[in-house]
């Protein structure tokens, strides 16, 4: 949107101090006249909006912005991050319709579902491109935005859940102080800092730091988080850059179980959003330190060809203790046998176990290297990108504690006391090293004005070695795969883009549930295909429309019924096809309203399992509908003053294969202030939100973990009231 005239007033004196130097030389000179001062005032028309991401931008679709990308890529910028204050996972998933939690609790690291696959934690997860440890607790005060490709990303990633991933990308340098305090409407205390400058023309350095003291909403959950972070830029040259980024985090906080199905078919009749279940006051906090650190060089050899060079490195080091609820065995509720363990007890009787699983350590190391540039052969022009990169994943855990300790009821404000386990914990041992090696390359050809044609694809080696708690080898996979990606679009009018795509993937299987005839068994790894058409419409330079029609298949993974004395096999049979349609708008509408606007409905269904109960379904925590608006309107009559609101959705969602238990649908509306003033000639701004405004119960999410199903509540009301002072 081009800024009024009147609106410029820098345009002005610049102009204004620009003209004397085409002036008649042969004039006297004039005498030096002192100007006013110069109000430079900011218009923020793409707050809600961005042009560009890295997945894009350095990943598999070339060198192009987003309005060119033959993909469903969202992006939640600052401004989304600083009005709506999010501080988990959780709560920054509520900004896409095709987003949801999948075992995401309270004090915990969580995980999503996109496109109703379940993130893989190993490499579902980025930051400025490199994957990340997805086991911990990812701040959010040094990213200036968040990346969300939904779909497979196997060019991008290879081994890669199809689901998606998210990239968070980091601030850099610039001429910035400011500190944040802020409080909620249960006592927690936050502060925070973000200074940056330019130490000379070539080097800058950014600062963020972090404190917060967390006052849950759930009883016994209080708990701590101390972050920094550094990100540091040099300009070697014209034509060479140097990016560095490390950042470290710590916190402690009790996690908080999920409920279950009573007896495996029933909702829980009265459930508490307050109550930890289980809570023993033995129960010490998982401590989780994490520390992320990227570079990245950048070199240009002239204006047809680059060069870039990266690597990454995350560590996740987690103290894992719980009294954790879970399942009946033990209680006299389940003896008889007919209802299975795994479940809470039909009268909402629950066991609780010590588990206790210090030193949990995961490492990723990534580098990567990709050349870029652009040829025209004839009329066909061509963007080239070839790379290669190098992944490898380690874990080292101990030999943990997950001891029975008593039964409790969920109906029990307090849980009787039960003695902790005396059981201890064994040494620290390898369980995991996992390699990927990778070769892959992308053609963009233009085909004339209109069309272009993306053809490409990433040849990926995988090696995987499993060790029991002694070193002993338990499993080695390896495979190698090529994994195509296309894609064909048109631009009949610059500001319309439509695209057809097709895509494969490749997945890492799961591991077998304990309860299983084959627990403990990981899996083959899986092939995953993606069909998608698309388009995407500039509105105006401030206001982007999108739509995506997709279809995702991939093998079906569960626990399938049969005569072993478990009477489960857990197996890879049959499909599971995600069909969907996706709907989002994101910008400015006019000068005082700005949105963003998602929409998913997706058909989630399982096919040939040999199973006929679990087909013609809704798969597991995969709502049939989704939506997400959020708005910030500027009083006309008042600028300083802008009025925030967001309306949740999500449909009926599926708590079991069969179909046989939904928890219900549900609407969640937010509403804030923002308002900005001045003291002293420090801008001040001032944010109060309140989610969940009516305080209306709801289920966040029925997914799973390591096979086991849970459900877990969403926050009852909560307001936080921020103050950001620039310096």
């Amino acid at each position: 949107m081009t800024m009024p005239l009147s609106r410029t007033p820098l345009l002005l004196a610049l102009l204004a101090a620009v003209a004397p130097a085409h002036a008649d030389h042969s004039a006297d000179k004039p005498q030096a006249t002192q100007l006013a001062p110069v109000h430079v005032e900011a218009d923020r028309a793409k707050g809600y909006r961005a042009d560009s991401s890295q997945i894009d931008t350095f990943g598999s679709f070339g060198s192009a912005p987003l309005h060119d990308t033959p993909a469903a890529i969202s992006v939640i910028t600052r401004d989304q991050i600083d009005d709506r204050q999010p501080r988990t996972l959780s709560e920054l998933a509520r900004s896409d319709a095709a987003l949801g939690d999948n075992y995401a609790p309270v004090g915990y690291y969580q995980d999503l579902a996109i496109r109703g696959f379940t993130l893989d934690l190993a490499t579902g997860y980025r930051l400025n491109d490199m994957t990340i440890s997805g086991e911990q607790l990812t701040p959010l005060e040094d990213k200036q935005r968040v990346e969300i490709l939904k779909g497979l990303g196997g060019l991008e990633a290879g081994v890669v859940a199809p689901g998606g991933l998210v990239n968070y990308v980091s601030k850099r340098p610039a001429d910035v102080r400011s500190a944040t305090v802020g409080t909620d409407s249960h006592g927690s205390r936050y502060v925070a800092v973000d200074v940056g400058g330019w130490l000379s023309p070539a080097f800058g350095v950014r600062v963020n730091a972090a404190h917060e003291d967390m006052h849950s909403w759930v009883e016994h959950a209080d708990g701590r988080r101390n972050f920094l972070s550094l990100a540091a830029d040099w300009k070697i040259s014209a034509d060479t850059t140097l990016q560095l980024d490390t950042d470290y985090q710590t916190s402690g906080q009790r996690s908080v179980s999920g409920y279950q199905l009573l007896g495996g078919t029933a909702l829980p009749p009265h459930p508490s959003r307050t109550r930890m279940l289980g809570f023993q006051p033995w129960q010490q906090p998982v401590g989780i330190a994490a520390s992320n650190s990227t570079a990245r060089l950048d070199h240009r050899f002239g204006d047809a060809w680059s060069v870039q060079l990266s690597a990454g490195h995350s560590r996740s080091r987690i103290n894992d203790n719980v009294a954790f609820a879970y399942g009946c065995f033990y209680a006299p509720a389940c003896a008889s046998g007919a209802t299975p363990g795994y479940f809470f007890a039909p009268n909402g009787d629950y066991d609780v176990y010590d588990f206790r699983s210090p030193g949990d350590t995961r490492v990723n190391d990534e580098v990567r290297a990709v050349l870029k540039g652009s040829v025209d052969t004839g009329a066909i022009g061509h963007e080239i990108s070839l790379g290669a990169s190098a992944f490898r994943r380690t874990l080292d855990q101990r030999p943990y504690v997950y001891d029975y300790v008593g039964t409790a009821n969920i109906d029990e404000a307090n849980p009787p006391y039960f003695a902790p386990s005396p059981s201890q914990p064994g040494p620290s041992a390898r369980t995991l090293t996992s390699w990927q090696h990778s070769l892959f390359a992308l053609d963009r050809l233009h085909l004339g004005e209109h069309w272009q044609l993306l053809g490409g694809g990433r040849f990926v080696r995988l090696h995987e070695r499993d060790y029991d708690g002694s070193g002993l080898l338990q499993r080695d996979t390896r495979l190698s795969k090529f994994l195509p990606q296309t894609a064909l679009m048109w631009q009949p009018i610059a500001p319309l883009t439509t695209y057809l795509s097709y895509s494969k993937g490749l997945s890492l299987g799961a591991q077998a549930p304990y309860w299983t005839s084959n627990g403990g068994t990981t899996l083959a790894p899986m092939l995953s295909r993606q069909l998608e058409a698309g388009v995407k419409y500039d509105w105006s330079d401030a206001l982007s429309l999108n739509a995506a029609l997709y279809r995702i298949r991939q093998a079906y993974q569960f626990a399938q019924p049969d005569s072993t004395p478990e009477g489960f096999t857990f197996v890879q049979r049959g499909s599971e096809v995600h069909s969907g349609l996706e709907l989002g708008a994101a910008g400015r509408i006019s000068d005082d309203l700005r949105l963003t606007a998602s929409i998913n409905l997706i058909r989630a269904r399982t096919q040939d399992t040999g199973t006929p109960a679990y087909e013609g379904h809704q798969v597991i925590n995969v709502p049939r509908l989704r939506s997400a608006v959020y708005l910030d309107y500027r009083l006309p009559f008042a600028p300083q003053l802008s009025l925030l609101g967001g309306w949740r959705y999500a449909g009926s969602n599926p708590a079991t294969p069969e179909g046989t238990v939904k928890v219900q649908a549900y609407h969640v509306f937010d509403a804030g202030l923002r308002y900005e003033s001045r003291w002293r000639d420090h801008s001040l701004t001032w944010r109060l939100n309140v989610d969940n405004v009516f305080d209306r119960f709801y289920w966040r999410d029925t997914g799973s973990t390591g096979g086991d199903r849970y459900l877990f509540p969403g926050a009852p009301r909560l307001a936080r009231l921020s103050l950001t002072v620039a310096f």
